[in-house]
């Protein structure tokens, strides 16, 4: 494991010791009040941790360097994680849902609500702070393993403030067919969060473009290089967990050396990598004369220079 993905795994064991501290609180929590709602709040908790032990395992993994079997790298078992997460926070959920509506046919009567509140209050505490370290290391380091365990994180902390004033509610108001009304609530709620992971999981695996604002960074820097000796096209770009990868075809006068294509290839690649992270840059060298060199032209988003399409002549 490099030097660059240890701080990963470090923020993978705070969320586990989070998720241990938290789901032990609300069932504390739980058990003192009987309360459903902290039981669902305390379910998704056991939730996170499943999620924080998974992404510990696809950390380490996607730490591997390419090998004989994946010469792309392991980066993509980030998205696994995310998967599984989304999945575990479904099945959450229903299991939520099941316990909240044996509670509304089965109403029990709150006790000690007092100080079930304060304990699901400190581990709602942790979760918000463990959730906005991960999130903002997430976006450091480009891992969508750590933004989503820090965003479902978020999601647990605005779910234990539901439950928490709806059974603040209870206890001020003696309404307690509300409990179990909360709980079907954070059930679709939780619902919402897992279909999402799933979808940027799905989307990381089918290979989805790199992020808008990745592209135009790409954009600017073919566009300063572009001029009536040089064009681009076939531009095509791609995400893996903290990877990217691009590739473009780069069109320059036939009549060139090889040594002076490949110095303009250079320079691009150079740029294109300081532009954006983690960039693997593949460019495609193709004479600018040839009609043959156009055919894939489609695919590109950025403009070809006028003196770069066939039929316009040699260029100057």
């Amino acid at each position: 494991m490099s030097d660059a993905d240890r701080p990963l795994t470090r923020f993978a064991w705070l969320s586990i010791g989070a998720a241990l501290t938290t789901m032990a609180a609300k069932a504390v929590a739980y058990l003192l009040t009987g309360s459903v709602g902290l039981l669902s709040d305390a379910l998704e908790s056991s939730v996170n941790l499943v999620a924080a032990v998974v992404a510990l395992v696809t950390l380490r993994i996607a730490a591997r360097p390419p090998d004989a079997q994946h010469e792309y790298g392991h980066a993509k078992a980030e998205y696994f994680s995310a998967g599984v997460e989304g999945t575990m926070i479904v099945v959450a959920a229903l299991a939520i849902a099941v316990a909240a509506v044996d509670r509304l046919i089965h109403p029990v009567t709150l006790e000690r609500l007092g100080v079930g509140l304060a304990v699901s209050s400190a581990a709602a505490l942790v979760n918000l702070v463990v959730s906005v370290t991960l999130t903002r290391a997430g976006r450091r380091y480009r891992s969508i393993t750590l933004e989503a365990d820090g965003k479902h994180l978020m999601t647990d902390v605005w779910t234990s403030g539901g439950v928490l004033v709806a059974v603040g509610l209870v206890a001020v108001t003696g309404w307690e067919p509300l409990d179990p009304i909360i709980a079907l609530v954070v059930a679709a709620n939780i619902v919402v969060a897992g279909w999402l992971l799933l979808r940027r999981s799905a989307a990381g695996l089918m290979d989805v473009t790199l992020p808008e604002a990745d592209r135009r960074a790409i954009d600017e820097v073919l566009a300063r290089h572009a001029g009536p000796n040089v064009g681009f096209h076939a531009l095509r770009t791609r995400q893996a967990g903290r990877r990217s990868f691009m590739s473009v075809h780069v069109l320059v006068p036939g009549t060139w050396s090889v040594q002076q294509a490949h110095d303009v290839v250079e320079a691009v690649e150079a740029d294109l990598r300081a532009a954006v992270p983690d960039l693997t840059v593949v460019c495609h060298l193709e004479p600018l004369e040839d009609p043959r060199s156009f055919a894939d032209e489609g695919l590109d988003r950025s403009p070809v220079p006028p003196s770069a399409r066939p039929g316009a002549g040699p260029p100057t």
